[in-house]
């Protein structure tokens, strides 16, 4: 099985600060600010609240006052989501720095503790942006792959250093999220990650620009059923018990796992349907990724687009059923499809993507009572490739929403992506108008 989620390393960054204790960055803000839950609708002010949203990850970086970050760069490409009526960003606010061969850096954290201040204010300056343009944002605060170091770098630092890489070809699929999943059963490294999590929400908690916390982006229980079965009481173990250190710090902000849905859930909805019955998880998510996943032929995208799109309606559907059964509202927060073609150029054309983004938008729309909204995947903006080959090299400050293990390319909507961005604003419209 092919999986987008691990990353090339930007180079070496020296990571500074103190221990895992950091100032209140946000002031205070009277209740109705705050997005929050009744029954299976979302309410901003007193009203529903359904959005148009798209991914940011690389935001703390851009937001970073460093050689590497761009704040005058963040600036337009919120205004130019913003002018969309792209209202929600979901947000990596961690990555740890790693061994791991295709881990991002700079990053947020060390094994021992130490910050790196400039994504730390990169994280509240981009809040802080945010809140002027009336934006939320969803802030994920670890990672099952390996991209931003995420679960496989806490094991490593809590089981004497040992870890695989993905795509390593000595050990192939399923072998690096069978490992990761080990992370939920150690003790250790879940206590590092709490001590994370405290130190940032803390933080954070009084903002009402953050309408969530997620758990982490993308945690499934394994990569195999065999691996997965054994572990999960410790994975929902660490679902509640996150979640719920999580509303004792910040009461006022939502919660959310970050799941892929079924397709990380080892395909069962009784696993699915467990990890989000839990009080203090609010809303279900689903990423959907036909190329990932075998759905659809990058090379025929023509012929196999329609049998793609059915699996997609009905993968939709599926989730939508589950959130009813739950009473719980369901965000589509991670979509994408290749361009026409499947290359990576700006100047390539996006029909298909645009008829898929048209497609989960649809479905959005036709289910106001249970569809909160949802977040594509992902905004590249005025970024472009450096390199021909389209590859992310250590050194780049050129951030896309393709992460840098990615093509640069692959998935990301472009500021010169007119028809997507016209597809994105109508959504938004309509959602507007409901």
């Amino acid at each position: 099985m092919f999986t987008r989620r691990s990353v090339l390393g930007s180079g070496a960054a020296a990571l500074a600060g103190a221990a895992l204790s950091l100032p209140a960055a946000a002031n205070p803000a009277a209740p109705g600010d705050f997005v929050t839950r009744k029954g299976m609708g979302l309410l901003l002010g007193g009203r529903p609240y359904r959005f148009a949203g798209a991914n940011l990850w690389y935001a703390a970086w851009l937001g970073a006052d460093a050689p590497w970050g761009n704040r005058d760069r963040l600036r337009r490409e919120l205004d130019s989501l913003a002018a969309m009526g792209v209202g929600n960003l979901r947000i990596a606010a961690s990555a740890e720095d790693s061994s791991l061969r295709n881990s991002v850096k700079p990053a947020f954290r060390t094994r021992g503790g130490a910050w790196n201040p400039a994504l730390v204010d990169g994280l509240a300056f981009a809040l802080s942006e945010l809140g002027t343009r009336g934006m939320k944002a969803v802030l994920y605060l670890t990672n099952f792959w390996e991209w931003s170091g995420g679960m496989m770098t806490y094991l490593s630092w809590a089981n004497g250093g040992k870890y695989l890489d993905m795509n390593d070809p000595a050990h192939p699929w399923p072998a690096f999220p069978d490992m990761a999943a080990q992370f939920y059963a150690n003790a250790e490294a879940v206590g590092l990650y709490h001590d994370y999590v405290r130190a940032t929400v803390q933080r954070h908690a009084g903002d009402p620009v953050v309408m969530a916390w997620q758990l982490a982006n993308e945690p499934r229980p394994g990569g195999s059923a065999k691996a997965a079965e054994p572990l999960l009481p410790a994975y929902r173990g660490w679902i509640q018990g996150t979640a719920r250190l999580i509303k004792a710090l910040s009461p006022r902000h939502l919660v959310s796992t970050g799941s892929e849905g079924l397709m990380g859930s080892i395909q069962r909805a009784d696993v699915y349907k467990a990890a989000h019955d839990f009080p203090e998880i609010d809303y279900l998510t689903a990423h959907v990724w036909p190329l990932n996943w075998g759905w659809v032929d990058a090379r025929d995208i023509a012929g196999t687009n329609e049998a793609s799109f059915a699996r997609v309606r009905e993968y939709l559907a599926r989730h939508v059923t589950l959130a009813t059964e739950l009473g719980k509202p369901l965000v589509i927060e991670e979509f994408g499809y290749p361009r026409d073609g499947g290359g990576y150029d700006p100047e390539s054309a996006t029909g298909f993507r645009d008829l898929f983004y048209k497609l989960i938008y649809a479905e959005a729309e036709a289910n106001p009572g249970i569809v909160a909204g949802s977040n594509f995947w992902a905004w590249n903006g005025e970024g472009r490739p450096v390199h021909g080959d389209h590859r992310f090299r250590p050194g780049d400050t050129a951030w896309l929403g393709d992460p840098p293990h990615e093509p640069q390319g692959w998935y990301g909507v472009f500021d010169g992506d007119a028809s997507t961005r016209a597809v994105v604003q109508a959504h938004a419209r309509a959602l507007a108008g409901s």
